[in-house]
């Protein structure tokens, strides 16, 4: 289900995903695929690994990276969840043909 809230998504980002929910920074978004696309492989991700453990891996890893890249945005992208998402969201088919926990595959895979 998706939602507009400019005021739920972070400043500088487009979409966020809380599943069951996607949330869109403006309703001209709904429209966007690629974007929706990068959505759903969250909503994806967050079922397979049960809702709270899915939270807790995404902002352990975000801090790893953090320290790592001491840059926000390049923590943010070298985060597995993301680089999968990003990687694949121009494939509107990437959800049909993906593996369970597809996103193990970005653990350790080039810098963006």
């Amino acid at each position: 289900m998706i939602f507009i809230s400019k005021y739920l998504v972070p400043k500088g980002y487009t979409g966020l995903t809380i599943f069951p929910f996607v949330f869109l920074k403006l309703s001209r978004y709904k429209t966007n695929y690629v974007l929706i696309n990068h959505e759903k492989i969250h909503l994806k991700q967050q079922l397979e690994m049960l809702l709270v453990p899915f939270y807790l891996v995404y902002g352990f890893e975000f801090l790893f990276r953090l320290i790592q890249y001491k840059k926000w945005h390049l923590a943010y992208r070298n985060i597995s969840f993301e680089r999968e998402a990003y990687a694949n969201e121009l494939n509107l088919d990437y959800l049909k043909q993906r593996f369970f926990w597809g996103f193990l595959k970005y653990i350790r895979k080039h810098d963006f």
